[in-house]
C-alpha cells in the first residue's frame, strides 16, 4: 500500500516499501507503517499488515514512546528563547525540593544530569500514573546514580521533572502547553496524548510462538512527558520538517540545530551515538542522523533525519519488541538517499558585495600552514585549511564589524580585522591567533618572523 502523495520514483517505491515488508516479517510486528518527507513534505508511505486488505496508513495512530522527550525539550528551549529561564539554571531555581535540584535544565536535557533511568518498581510504561502521584514517588531513594554532568545516563525520571518545570514556569498543564504551543501550530492534529481512531492497538508477540496478547494503554500521569504520546506517520513527517528547518511560530532555526548539537559524550561501548538537547544523534550508514526512537508496551516507533540531504523518514509498529524500526527508519533514508539524490542548489551570485570584505578574500598564513578565506551571503566569510587538513571554521558576522565561529575548533571564537591605522589590511586575529598573507609575516605580530636572517636555504 502507497500514500496519495507518492512522488518518488516507481523504482524507489518498491526498495521502500520491499525494506517496509522486511521490517514487518522478520520482526513479527502485527502491523508495521513507515514513511519518508524529503525537504519537509510528505514523499511516500506504505505499510504491513497480518490482516491483508486491513494495513494501517499514514493516518493511523500509534504510540510513540520516548519521541515524546523531543516534543516536551522543543517546550523548554521555547521557554529559553522567550528569556524565561536559562539552560545553566539549577533546576531548582523554578522546581525547588526534588532532591536533584542542583542539576541543571542542560544536564537534564541531554541526559546527563546522573539521574537513574528508571522509576521505582512497579514498572512505570505498565502501570497507570496514579500509582506515582508525588515527584518523590518518581525518582524514589536514589534518584543520583551519578556525578552530574560527568557522563551521559538515559533517564526517563529526568525528562518527568522537566515536564514538570514546563508547568511550574507556563502555569498551565504539560498537556496544554504542548497542544497550544506546537501541535497547533505546526498543524500536528492526529498527535494526542489518548489514542483516537484510527489507532493500532499494541501487542505482545511471543518469543518462542507465533501468537500475540493485548497490551494495555496506560495514562502516564506525571510520566508522561517522557512518553505518552500517540501519533501517526503523516504527523511525524511534519514535525520532522520542522526539526530541519525550525518554524518561527514554534522555534527557530538556530534553536533546533542547537538541539542537534551533541551535548553529552557518547556512552561507554557507542561511539556511534550521542545525544543533543532532546534529539539522539547516530551514525548509520555512513551519514549523520538526527530525531529519536521511541517504545512503550505493545509499540516501537523511530524517526530519523538527514539534515544534509533533506530526507526524513518514519516507522512505527505495534509489537513490544522485535520489529528493528532505528534500522529500518535508517534504511529507508539511504534508499532514497542514494536512488534519488538531492540536486544541489543552482550557483548563484550574490546580492551585494562589499570591497573592503572582497579585500579579505584568498591565502591566509598562520605560520607555514595555509589557508583559504571566501565571502558567503550575509557577510558571513570560511576560512578553511588548503590542505585539507587543519581547524576551519564558518563564521557568522557581528554588528560590530567582527565575526564569530559557528563549528569547529573556532565555535564561538571571535574574528576580527587588525588594520594600520591609515587602514592598510595587517592581518586577521582569531581567538590571538594570527593569520598574514605570507608565511610568517616578520611585519607580524606572533606567530610572525622571528629569526632576523629569515628564510634561508640548508647547505648539502
Amino acid at each position: 500500500m502507497t500514500s496519495p502523495f507518492a512522488s518518488l520514483l516507481p523504482s524507489t517505491e518498491r526498495a521502500l516499501l520491499h525494506r517496509v515488508a522486511v521490517a514487518q516479517s522478520e520482526g513479527r510486528a502485527p502491523s508495521l507503517v513507515g514513511a519518508v518527507a524529503r525537504d519537509g513534505r510528505p514523499a511516500w508511505s506504505g505499510a504491513r499488515s497480518c490482516t491483508e486488505g486491513h494495513e494501517p496508513d499514514a493516518d493511523t495512530q500509534y504510540r510513540i514512546g520516548s519521541l515524546t522527550k523531543t516534543f516536551t525539550a522543543v517546550l523548554v528551549l521555547r521557554l529559553r528563547d522567550e528569556g524565561l529561564l536559562d539552560l545553566s539554571d539549577p533546576l531548582d531555581k523554578y522546581l525547588p525540593g526534588t532532591a536533584v535540584g542542583g542539576a541543571t535544565i542542560a544536564q537534564l536535557l541531554s541526559h546527563s544530569a546522573g539521574l537513574a533511568a528508571e522509576s521505582p518498581a512497579p514498572w512505570w510504561e505498565r502501570t497507570p500514573g496514579s500509582l506515582r502521584p508525588e515527584l518523590a514517588d518518581v525518582l524514589g531513594e536514589q534518584p543520583l546514580l551519578h556525578p552530574s554532568g560527568r557522563r551521559h545516563h538515559y533517564s526517563n525520571t529526568g525528562y518527568t521533572l522537566l515536564g514538570s518545570l514546563i508547568e511550574a514556569v507556563r502555569g498551565k498543564p504539560w498537556k496544554e502547553v504542548l497542544r497550544r504551543e506546537l501541535l497547533e501550530p505546526l498543524g500536528m492534529h492526529r498527535t494526542t496524548c489518548d489514542p483516537q481512531d484510527p489507532h493500532a492497538r499494541g501487542w505482545a508477540v511471543h518469543p518462542w510462538a507465533d501468537v500475540v496478547m493485548p497490551e494495555p494503554a496506560e495514562d502516564l500521569g506525571l510520566m508522561a512527558p517522557a512518553g505518552q504520546l500517540w501519533s501517526t506517520a503523516a504527523d511525524l513527517c511534519r514535525f520532522a520538517g520542522f526539526l530541519t528547518e525550525g518554524d518561527e511560530r514554534v522555534l527557530s532555526a538556530d534553536s533546533v540545530r542547537e538541539m542537534r548539537t551533541p551535548s553529552a559524550p557518547a556512552e561507554p561501548g557507542d561511539w556511534e551515538g550521542t545525544y543533543g538537547l532532546g534529539l539522539q544523534i547516530v551514525r548509520r550508514n555512513g551519514r549523520t542522523l538526527f530525531g529519536h526512537t521511541g517504545s512503550l508496551p505493545g509499540f516501537v516507533a523511530c524517526l530519523w533525519v538527514d539534515a544534509e540531504e533533506g530526507v526524513a523518514a518514519i516507522v512505527l509498529a505495534n509489537a513490544t519488541s522485535g520489529p528493528t524500526t532505528a534500522a529500518a527508519a535508517a534504511d529507508l533514508v539511504r534508499i532514497v538517499v542514494e536512488a534519488e539524490p538531492r540536486f544541489p542548489e543552482p550557483w548563484r551570485p550574490m546580492s551585494e558585495v562589499d570591497e573592503a570584505l572582497l579585500e579579505l578574500t584568498g591565502a591566509w598564513y598562520w605560520g607555514t600552514s595555509a589557508f583559504g578565506l571566501k565571502l558567503v551571503e550575509d557577510r558571513g566569510i570560511e576560512l578553511y585549511p588548503l590542505s585539507g587538513q587543519g581547524r576551519g571554521s564558518r563564521f557568522r558576522a557581528r554588528t560590530d564589524g567582527t565575526w564569530t565561529g559557528l563549528d569547529g575548533y573556532f565555535a564561538g571564537e571571535t574574528l576580527r580585522v587588525v588594520r594600520r591605522p591609515e587602514g592598510r589590511l595587517i592581518h586577521l586575529d582569531l581567538g590571538s591567533f594570527v593569520f598574514t598573507r605570507e608565511p610568517y609575516d616578520p611585519a607580524a605580530e606572533v606567530p610572525g618572523g622571528v629569526d632576523e636572517e629569515g628564510w634561508r636555504g640548508l647547505p648539502l
